[in-house]
């Protein structure tokens, strides 16, 4: 007579219940996934056994498996904290060279800059320019210029949408006469130090559907720039074959450091209607410290600079397995690749089968917490079971033992 299927039940209701309790313990950790005790039954293998006669050795746990499944996604309102609503996982580089992979993303900015976990691993990415153009597939930690501020940009081009009124006099007729700046507006332009650079515009009504324009440089006499003159069509668009030449601009700081931006004016129009300014840009500006990140369900890294610009500082990699159950989980939340598993697949979220990025929101842990309840109470009556089996042979053998 053998304990052999009891102990073999008792030890395997105990590697479950360890299971259930580890389930139980990490339900609040952040991107935390179950895992179930799978079993699978014991046979001796023997050459003379018959079919049907051959009794079992009992149970044994073939697979701690664990379950990716979504978890539920929290908001928490912090920009760097962000959840992956589908498949993927992140990549992160610990400090001493190790690649992990995680789906907890409660990020962190330390103090270079870099995009780390709670443990300090760097957080990997894929290189963008500053429009978030992705340049390549390689992977890199992702890491902002907290350090200095982004340089000024000196102005190249500038654009203007204004509508001028057809009804107006030509100004050489008009009694009285209409003053210079009564169709007037400005921008301000920035020279190569970001130094800021007021720049005016007027028009001057001269015959029907043409305009003379006159500019401002750094509070200069309007009447005393070089005029050009713009025509429009009978529809009221600027007449395409109309030049327009590029302005010269001086930095305040040094006036004969002159410099040419383009214009644009291709999106005025001359109307019966009032003197209006719809938009006007340029494309400089001057140079700006780090004021706040945020992460794009892109998963783009968006820098925002004290200088009202906007810039990319890369894009959040993130990596799938054909069989993700392969993955070994090596504590905090991170798995590593195996044989099992696969190499790991790159892309980008929401490209492909990849899951999309939720900003300022975390992935909860996938447990169960009412169905991991009912499991342990499932095995603690087999365990109890299996205690009884063992109660029940030691008073069979008691019995034998006693025959008289």
């Amino acid at each position: 007579m053998s304990f052999q299927q009891a102990l073999s039940g008792l030890n395997a209701a105990s590697r479950s219940l360890d299971v259930i309790g580890h389930n139980i313990a990490n339900a609040g950790t952040t991107g935390m996934k179950s895992s179930r005790a799978e079993f699978a039954e014991i046979y001796a293998s023997s050459a003379g056994s018959i079919g049907g006669t051959n009794v079992g050795l009992g149970v044994e746990v073939g697979a701690v498996a664990q379950q990716f499944t979504q978890g539920t996604l929290t908001i928490t309102g912090n920009d760097l904290d962000v959840a992956i609503n589908g498949k993927g996982f992140f990549q992160v580089k610990a400090t001493d060279g190790t690649t992990s992979y995680t789906r907890a993303g409660n990020f962190k900015l330390d103090k270079d800059g870099n995009i780390v976990t709670n443990n300090g691993s760097a957080v990997m990415g894929y290189p963008t320019d500053s429009a978030g153009v992705r340049q390549s597939f390689d992977a890199q930690p992702l890491r902002l210029p907290t350090g200095t501020p982004i340089p000024a940009k000196q102005t190249t081009k500038m654009s203007a949408e204004i509508t001028l009124d057809a009804s107006a006099a030509v100004a050489a007729t008009a009694v009285p006469p209409t003053p210079l700046q009564t169709y007037g507006t400005s921008l301000t332009a920035f020279d190569p130090q970001g130094l800021e650079i007021p720049v005016g515009m007027y028009f001057t009504k001269t015959a029907n559907n043409s305009w003379q324009v006159r500019t401002s440089v750094n509070g200069s006499d309007p009447a005393a720039s070089t005029p050009f003159t713009v025509n429009f069509l009978a529809n009221g668009a600027l007449d395409p074959a109309t030049p327009i030449p590029p302005l010269t601009l001086a930095s305040p700081n040094n006036p004969a450091q002159t410099f040419t931006v383009a214009l644009d004016l291709s999106k005025m129009t001359q109307v019966n209607s009032r003197f209006a300014v719809a938009d006007l840009a340029q494309d400089g500006y001057t140079s700006g410290a780090l004021t706040g990140i945020k992460i794009e369900d892109s998963g783009i890294l968006t820098a925002t600079y004290s200088n009202g610009q906007t810039q990319a500082a890369g894009q959040v990699a993130l990596v799938n397995f054909r069989n993700a159950q392969g993955l070994a989980p090596t504590g905090s939340g991170y798995w590593v690749e195996t044989a099992g598993s696969g190499q790991p697949v790159r892309g980008a979220p929401g490209e492909g089968t990849f899951g999309q990025l939720r900003s300022g929101a975390l992935e909860e842990s996938n447990v169960d917490l009412t169905a991991e309840l009912v499991n342990m109470m499932t095995t603690q009556r087999a365990y109890q079971a299996n205690a009884q089996t063992i109660k029940t042979q030691d008073q069979v053998m008691s019995t034998l033992v006693n025959l008289r």
